[in-house]
């Protein structure tokens, strides 16, 4: 029997970001450097299959650094930690480093900046995440307050009015932040932002992507995990651009074939977190399939490279 046609619209960018790409490669220098096991406080990116990988090779994942053996180096998720996370590893002189993404660091930064200028933080994310509780922890408690809706900013209580400023969490929709800005500019007409939020260029990138071949696909599969902030948001992306079936997959095992059936076009994009073997995975079980036709959708190139950590490039 012959095979359906397909057509397969890959996004570009897709899959793996410049500090995904250091925090793993922090974790793969620790390991040649010092030898398994290291010790990593969370997952270092929010991937399943490179968690598994990294494991493998000595990585040891942890949630608290009381998990960690004070011999050992530990290595901090590129989400970000709270203040007191180092604070506390510089006491018990363990040998620590922070694989925190560069543009997260960047947030970090903001938010140290506008308290030492005496203004309170309203921060733009989702309760829960590492990202968001390691950026609130940067501060004292009660000088970040967290928003999550435009419905959280009428509700928001703050200190004085006068003296605000806000912060994003870095992988969230870029129309759902801006309608939540616009809120709280409309509130708070002195608050002090970003010059522009502070949603990073591979978040933007892949969600511009997905709207500019969301209209031609009549489904769209984002491969990335369940507790992945930014491939999360590449699903809602792509149903309010107007595909009508959008699936957040892990790997080819994980697609809904029943729900694909009579299709003409797929869109097929990663989050930050997944790497391209994955995507490869996903193409070669359309491919089995179908008889697929690959229209790659290009709507941005990236060339942005973050270094490792000194402690990392020097000899042992």
């Amino acid at each position: 029997m012959s095979k359906p046609p397909l057509t397969l619209h890959l996004a570009a960018p897709r899959g793996f970001c410049a500090g995904v790409d250091r925090a793993i490669k922090i974790v793969e220098m620790a390991l040649e450097k010092w030898g398994a096991p290291v010790y990593v406080r969370h997952e270092i990116v929010h991937n399943r299959f490179v968690v598994d990988g990294l494991r493998d090779k000595g990585a040891v994942f942890v949630e608290h650094l009381d998990d960690c053996p004070e011999d050992r180096p530990v290595i901090f998720s590129a989400h970000g930690v709270p203040k007191a996370v180092p604070a506390e590893a510089a006491r018990r002189e363990m040998l620590y480093v922070d694989a925190t993404c560069p543009l997260v660091s960047k947030v970090h930064i903001e938010a140290a900046r506008h308290h030492e200028n005496g203004l309170q933080m309203i921060m733009i994310g989702h309760a829960g995440h590492p990202e968001t509780v390691g950026t609130m922890g940067q501060l004292p408690e009660g000088e970040v307050l967290l928003v999550e809706t435009v419905a959280d900013v009428a509700t928001v209580s703050v200190r004085d009015p006068e003296r605000l400023a806000f912060v994003t969490q870095t992988t969230l929709s870029l129309d759902d932040t801006a309608e939540i800005v616009a809120a709280l500019k409309a509130r708070f007409p002195k608050i002090v932002g970003p010059h522009k939020e502070d949603i990073c260029y591979a978040t933007t990138n892949r969600q511009e992507a997905v709207k500019a071949m969301a209209p031609e696909c009549d489904a769209l599969l984002v491969v990335g995990a369940p507790n992945s902030s930014n491939s999360k948001r590449l699903v809602e992306v792509a149903a309010k651009a107007g595909c009508p079936y959008a699936q957040l997959v892990q790997r080819a095992a994980d697609i809904d074939w029943r729900a694909l059936d009579g299709i003409a076009s797929v869109g097929l994009t990663a989050g930050a977190s997944a790497p391209e073997v994955l995507i490869e995975e996903v193409i070669d079980a359309f491919r089995d399939r179908y008889e697929v036709t690959v229209n790659k959708v290009v709507t941005a190139e990236e060339h942005i490279e973050f270094k490792v950590p000194r402690v990392l490039r020097e000899p042992a």
